[in-house]
């Protein structure tokens, strides 16, 4: 599995780690019931604290996307479609705040920034 740490970007490291493993699961990279790196495996690929790593593994098994247990080790969980969509749109709600910004600085219209989604989400409709 890889997992590219980027050290200039201001998002803490465990954040990087538990995005790029929730974006794998999402995308069907990664499925339910295939095992992930131990902690200690991980820290020492990225060259990382294992703190590091055990805070992305709490955030991921809090939100329902990996399942540990002793002598299994952590695996991805059985994963209800409900929790992929509430993930997406968390992500797309995100991604919409940050244009919603962009476009207010910018003095650009509501209409102009619905005119820009549409034309995204139409030219994209075969994903």
């Amino acid at each position: 599995m890889e997992i590219l740490i980027a050290a200039n970007t201001g998002q803490p490291i465990y954040e990087q780690i538990t995005n790029q493993i929730k974006a794998k699961i999402m995308e069907g990279e990664i499925k339910s019931g295939d095992s992930l790196p131990s902690m200690r495996a991980l820290a020492k690929m990225l060259h990382i604290s294992v703190i590091t790593v055990q805070r992305a593994y709490e955030d991921l098994q809090r939100d329902g996307f990996i399942e540990t247990t002793i002598g299994r080790g952590t695996v991805v969980a059985m994963i209800d479609k409900a929790i992929l969509q509430e993930e997406a749109q968390r992500q797309i709600e995100e991604s919409l705040e940050n244009a919603v910004e962009i476009a207010k600085r910018s003095a650009i219209s509501l209409d102009v920034l619905q005119s820009i989604l549409k034309l995204f989400y139409e030219r994209n409709e075969n994903i």
